[in-house]
Formats: C-alpha cells, sequence, structure tokens
C-alpha cells in the first residue's frame, strides 16, 4: 500500500472520529442543560405542591367575607400606610388564581 493511501485512509478514519467527538460534545451539552432543567422543575414543583394548602387559603380569602371587609378597610384609609396591599388588588390575587389554575392543567393534562 502507498504512503499516500495509508494517509488518506487514515485521515478518513480520523474524520470519522472527529465527528463522533463533535457529536458526542454536543449531545453531553445538550444532557448537561436537560438535567439541569430538569433538577429545577422537579424543586419547583415540589415547593409548588406544598404551596396547594395555601393557595387554597389566599382563595378562601380573596373570594369571602374578609376580603371585602379588608377592602373597606383600606378605601377608608384605615389600615397603616406602610401595610403591603397587594392582596387587596383584584387583579394580583385573581392573576395569581388564573396561573395556578393554568399550571395545574399543564402538570396533570
Amino acid at each position: 500500500m502507498k504512503a499516500e493511501d495509508k494517509k488518506n485512509r487514515r485521515s478518513g478514519r480520523d474524520g470519522k472520529i472527529d465527528e463522533a467527538v463533535g457529536r458526542i460534545r454536543e449531545m453531553e451539552k445538550i444532557l448537561d442543560k436537560a438535567c439541569e432543567a430538569v433538577d429545577k422543575l422537579e424543586l419547583a414543583i415540589e415547593g409548588f405542591g406544598s404551596l396547594s394548602s395555601d393557595i387554597a387559603k389566599l382563595e378562601s380569602y380573596y373570594t369571602g367575607k374578609d376580603w371585602k371587609k379588608d377592602l373597606a378597610l383600606d378605601e377608608k384609609g384605615l389600615l397603616p400606610e406602610d401595610l403591603k396591599r397587594g392582596v387587596l388588588s383584584e387583579d394580583a390575587v385573581n392573576d395569581l388564581l388564573d396561573r395556578v389554575l393554568e399550571l395545574e392543567r399543564k402538570l396533570d393534562p
């Protein structure tokens, strides 16, 4: 076999190896990113699941008499000025509850 044939044969094999190495590296990056994303998602789902009773309590407050009473106190200026009161905003609670329903649908199709 001529030296040139040996060289071409070797470089062809090296080309296949280079392609495989490139593929493996690309797939390793994807695997690493996917594992990290799944780890974060699992933690988020666990955290979300642990909030279900609190979210139910918030919904009960929002749809009950206490929310209306608290809103009336706020509208009369009787609550402390430095009191955080996002919960008295109809949009904030309603939007959160809508998002919760949408997430529940996605998690349990």
